[in-house]
């Protein structure tokens, strides 16, 4: 819960969000596995991008993993996700990801 509660403050900027609305996390979800799956693998035990499991990131800050799915990552295949979900709803996947859901 505090992890979520950092996350959110920095996602906001210091003011801390709600969770997406039901229908919105399971298209979240749907991203997540297909989208983000098509790179990292749909079991996301890595691919052309590398791991999305708890351990593999249990290491990353926050701010990094926030930081690099918003923004991508310049000269890799990582897009930026910026234009397709906010950083609110960057913050309840990561959340989603560290607690193996």
């Amino acid at each position: 819960m505090r992890r979520r509660f950092l996350l959110l403050l920095v996602a906001a900027g210091g003011v801390a969000a709600g969770e997406p609305d039901p229908k919105r996390q399971q298209e979240l979800r749907s991203l997540l596995k297909n989208d983000c799956g098509a790179c990292h693998g749909l079991t996301r035990k890595g691919g052309l991008g590398p791991p999305l499991l708890p351990e593999s990131l249990s290491g990353k800050s926050d701010a990094m993993l926030l930081q690099t799915i918003q923004e991508g990552r310049p000269g890799t295949a990582m897009p930026p996700w910026k234009p397709f979900i906010d950083a609110d709803e960057t913050v309840w996947l990561i959340d989603n990801l560290l607690r193996k859901r």
